[in-house]
């Protein structure tokens, strides 16, 4: 997430009422979750295991919970809760719009596109030419839809991430100022969920293809010409390489990469990133051959064990 202009070190510091380290002057240009940050961007870090990883990575603002030595060319905000101090940042930066209709004056609704009945399209929400939106789907504010989009009724576009902090009086939700982008030529089923990133994007790209009651969670980025069938759950932060094929129900861990043209069969568990160019099986994944070899040796079990008592 980009600032709309140049904050200083000083006035973000100011806005979440913290202690900072560095000069006051020190440009912010925006937030963002540490696998996307960028040079000016602020990341927040509440876990010792972390630190290093925060501290090293391209952000040049650490919102820390605990006065480190500052590295080169950084700066430090020195919160007692970096998490809800994020927070404060996404609704300072983004908040919460509420509607007043059902298509908001602030979205843009290209040529020959067909809005059907009872559709919701939030704030400043795009969308292209010639695309199709069939009745009860929701686009919460932001959405970015390309030409020639198919989406079938009731899928939402836009929805908060799966994101939280267990404290010990309950679950303390991460704000999601992020947005859902579809490229040109993507086609969803009815019923599809797909969620928006936390401080960037949820990217499908052009020419992909989802089934009906597919899930692609907060900060995934799925490729081009991808075919993905009804009841799959794709986690946060998966990224899906270009010409992927997955099957029905396959669920997948977050944080993973599956290469450009793999194909995961149905009822797949992708526990782990997998190469392109192969065809996968089974929970925990394994190449189809070698996963199907393995289930051709446990149905001769019986059989080995009848003959050991033979003898």
């Amino acid at each position: 997430m980009k600032f709309p202009t140049t904050f200083t070190l000083k006035q973000i510091s100011e806005i979440i009422d913290v202690d900072y380290v560095g000069d006051a002057a020190f440009p912010v240009f925006g937030m963002n979750e540490i696998h996307v940050v960028e040079e000016g961007d602020i990341v927040f870090v509440d876990h010792p295991k972390y630190y290093d990883k925060a501290l090293a990575s391209k952000a040049t603002i650490i919102l820390i919970n605990k006065k480190v030595d500052c590295p080169e060319g950084k700066a430090l905000l020195i919160s007692t809760d970096p998490f809800s101090d994020f927070n404060k940042l996404s609704n300072y930066f983004k908040p919460f719009v509420r509607a007043n209709k059902s298509i908001a004056d602030s979205a843009s609704i290209g040529e020959g596109t067909v809005i059907q009945p009872n559709v919701f399209i939030g704030n400043n929400v795009k969308i292209g030419n010639n695309c199709r939106i069939h009745s009860n789907v929701a686009i919460y504010d932001n959405c970015i839809i390309g030409n020639n989009v198919t989406i079938h009724a009731g899928s939402v576009l836009g929805a908060d991430a799966f994101y939280y902090k267990n404290r010990p009086d309950g679950f303390d939700k991460l704000i999601s100022g992020g947005r859902v982008v579809l490229e040109d030529d993507v086609d969803l089923g009815a019923l599809c969920t797909i969620d928006r990133g936390v401080t960037g994007d949820t990217t499908i790209g052009k020419g992909t293809k989802l089934d009906n009651q597919v899930h692609v969670g907060h900060d995934t980025v799925i490729g081009k010409k991808c075919l993905i069938a009804s009841q799959t759950g794709i986690a946060g932060c998966v990224i899906i390489e270009d010409e992927v094929t997955l099957w029905g129900q396959v669920g997948t861990n977050s944080g993973i990469t599956i290469g450009k043209k793999a194909v995961i069969m149905g009822q797949t568990g992708v526990t782990k990133s997998v190469i392109g160019g192969k065809s996968y099986f089974g929970t925990p994944i394994e190449e189809s051959r070698e996963k199907l070899k393995q289930l051709a040796y446990v149905k001769k079990i019986p059989g080995i064990i009848e003959q050991l008592k033979n003898n």
